[in-house]
């Protein structure tokens, strides 16, 4: 199984680290050619706008958009929550995501860096004990369409945590926190689609 890190631009490296770990193949994925040959990809925290830019600049943006519709399973954290959602409510001029994910984003929706924060998220589908969860000029979804399911809220009942089929976003940092579940759960979705296998 070879899964696929979206590296132009964040935190592809932890991703890679946690996902080698746990037993995967990692490709950082530059170019389309690199996608070809992933069965799932993580897409990481940074900065959504800038690596929207960028996956248009080296000609990945079409080919993800037609991988996430052929099935390919990603899970997206953060700015890659951003990435993978239908509507961005608040991105910049021309900002683009590649979407999937029946819900609306808002960017930096818990404030700037120094507003940056730590919880613990009750996560059913994770089972086990509660999810340590870093947010550091983290997106909320604003809303969830019929097609997707909210896997966590914060206490003030925001969603941050959502699943559509081969899909995943959230928007906390598991991989800085030493938080395996989440790619966990990921790589279960990989192995049960088969996708390029």
């Amino acid at each position: 199984m070879t899964v696929g890190v979206l590296a132009l631009q964040g935190d592809f490296r932890e991703h890679a680290t946690v996902l080698r770990s746990l037993g995967s193949d990692v490709v950082l994925v530059r170019r389309p050619e690199e996608l070809a040959g992933v069965n799932g990809l993580v897409i990481p925290g940074g900065e959504s706008s800038v690596m929207d830019k960028l996956t248009r600049m080296f000609g990945l943006a079409e080919p993800l958009r037609a991988a996430v519709a052929a099935g390919l399973p990603v899970y997206g954290t953060c700015a890659g929550l951003i990435m993978l959602a239908d509507t961005v409510l608040d991105g910049i001029n021309g900002q683009q995501s590649i979407g999937g994910l029946d819900i609306s984003v808002r960017r930096n929706a818990f404030g700037s860096q120094t507003a940056s924060f730590e919880t613990d998220l009750d996560v059913p589908v994770l089972g086990g004990p509660p999810v340590h969860a870093v947010f550091i000029r983290a997106p909320v979804v604003e809303s969830v369409g019929p097609n997707a399911t909210a896997l966590a809220t914060v206490a003030d009942g925001r969603c941050v945590a959502v699943e559509q089929g081969n899909l995943i976003g959230t928007s906390f940092h598991p991989e800085i926190t030493g938080e395996h579940r989440f790619h966990e759960y990921f790589l279960q979705k990989v192995r049960s689609a088969g996708f390029r296998s």
